[in-house]
């Protein structure tokens, strides 16, 4: 993986390289952002730029030995440290096979793709209090090939109480020439005593129209259609890639959309209680997803409101229904709407009742829809 192969990202690329250039690399560098902005494959680009023995000012050379083994995934000095389903193995190494296949199909992936990959059953993964002391075994052991070891604990925050202490002294006073590269989703389910060892690298969104080039090149999309799969997005490019390749979902939010917001207009209480019976029925990724796209339609509309068609972002069946929707989401609703619905899928991440959930979502809606 080379920086050229990351999409977007220019500052976060531009930084690290100079880290390099100055011989200042920070022993712990921490990654924060979505998985779909493109952690992982920065990481592995950095990882390569550091290892290669012909870089230039701006990227790893892509062929030499050390390139080629980081392309590969089996450089003997780069290491990889994963949340697995504990029932099926405690260690990474166990799932190394898995982790290479997955990362060359493609290096943008989310923890719930990865889940799905080791177990179909869909069990929470950990990174578990044996794990650390393989860490702590592998970076105590002297570099192969003389130069730098890298560590790469992808989804730290999934790092137990026990496994994080145990890394807290050599995250603080690692060997020589030793590199913690740690990527993150959410902060917050850090322990603040890892975050103070690391330097924090904040990723950024990946702009709308870079997701719209790379999915109109890739997948063959017209502009309207790209476009509107990109402001869905929302610059994370894994979920431009389940839009682009799940047409057939979108299609499905799109019909729940409009059932929701019909049957909380009639005020029909019974039709609202199937409604979140059948939502209540598929999986959690699927319900998030919905919640995601009704915020997406919530923020189209009100553009439609005040600007007209110029500036949304919709495919023709969506263009259609916002003609006779929008209306009804104005300035009076509108922040109503965006709150219920994230905090909804706040709720959804933390294991709410989905059952709950759906009908409560629907009762606010209908008092909502009719305050335009």
């Amino acid at each position: 993986m080379q920086f050229k192969d990351v999409i977007g990202q220019e500052g976060v690329k531009k930084h690290l390289v100079e880290e390099v250039s100055r011989n200042r690399i920070s022993h712990a560098q921490l990654l924060l952002g979505n998985p779909g902005f493109g952690g992982l494959p920065i990481a592995l680009a950095f990882a390569q730029y550091i290892l290669c023995s012909n870089r230039t000012e701006t990227d790893s050379c892509g062929t030499c030995p050390s390139c080629q083994k980081v392309s590969q995934l089996q450089h003997p000095d780069l290491h990889f440290s994963f949340p697995t389903v504990l029932t099926l193995g405690s260690k990474s190494d166990l799932f190394l096979g898995n982790w290479r296949q997955k990362i060359k199909e493609n290096p943008y992936f989310n923890l719930n793709q990865w889940t799905l990959t080791i177990d179909e059953k869909g069990r929470k993964p950990v990174i578990g209090t044996d794990e650390s002391q393989e860490i702590i075994k592998k970076l105590s052991l002297k570099s192969f090939e003389g130069g730098y070891k890298i560590m790469m604990i992808w989804m730290a925050e999934e790092m137990n109480t026990t496994c994080s202490n145990k890394l807290l002294k050599i995250l603080e006073e690692p060997p020589e020439k030793t590199l913690f590269i740690l990527l993150v989703e959410n902060a917050d389910s850090i322990l603040p005593t890892i975050l103070s060892r690391t330097q924090l690298v904040k990723l950024n969104r990946i702009p709308d129209d870079l997701i719209k080039n790379e999915l109109k090149t890739r997948f063959n999309l017209n502009e309207q259609a790209a476009a509107s799969q990109a402001a869905l997005a929302n610059g994370d490019w894994v979920e431009a890639l389940e839009l682009s390749g799940e047409h057939q979902q979108k299609d499905i939010n799109r019909e729940l959309f409009v059932q929701c917001m019909r049957v909380c207009y009639k005020k029909d209480v019974i039709a609202m209680i199937q409604w979140a019976e059948k939502m209540a029925s598929v999986t959690k990724e699927d319900q998030k997803n919905f919640l995601r796209y009704a915020l997406h339609m919530f923020r189209q509309s009100i553009l439609n409101n005040y600007v007209g068609d110029q500036m949304t972002r919709v495919s023709e069946e969506e263009a259609d229904f916002l003609k006779n929707f929008s209306r009804f989401i104005t300035g009076n609703n509108i922040q109503e709407f965006m709150k219920e619905f994230s905090d909804a899928h706040y709720h959804l991440e933390r294991n709410a009742n989905a059952k709950i959930l759906f009908t409560d979502l629907c009762f606010k809606v209908m008092r909502y829809i009719h305050f335009a």
